[in-house]
């Protein structure tokens, strides 16, 4: 199992944020121009794209910018890094076997890239 990890910045851009989310777009692009190299050497391939995790780093970030990230989704939270570990986790398992060229977004339904 190959497990990549992108972000939503990868699927909708970020404003002043143009290197990181070309470079989480070209792994989304890589997952899925992968996926039928790997399906006939029956290796599974996909990603998980995460939104506005809380972390030690995004405590750093000014509280009006952090409030925002937590707001800009359904939850009106932001999310956990157990929230990422546990999607990584469900790929790199035997249950996740039929599921290949996938992005899972773990962003609490993110307004970005909606």
């Amino acid at each position: 199992r190959v497990v990549c990890v992108s972000s939503i910045s990868g699927i909708a851009g970020n404003l002043g944020q143009t290197n990181y989310a070309m470079s989480k777009a070209g792994v989304i692009g890589m997952v899925q121009s992968m996926s039928a190299v790997f399906r006939e050497k029956n290796i599974t391939i996909n990603a998980v794209a995460p939104g506005f995790i809380e972390t030690q780093m995004t405590a750093a970030i000014p509280f009006a910018i952090r409030e925002a990230g937590r707001r800009m989704n359904s939850m009106s939270q932001g999310g956990l890094p157990v929230d990422v570990a546990e999607a990584i986790s469900w790929y790199a398992s035997p249950a996740s076997a039929g599921v290949m060229g996938n992005i899972v977004r773990v962003c609490g339904q993110s307004l970005i890239g909606a």
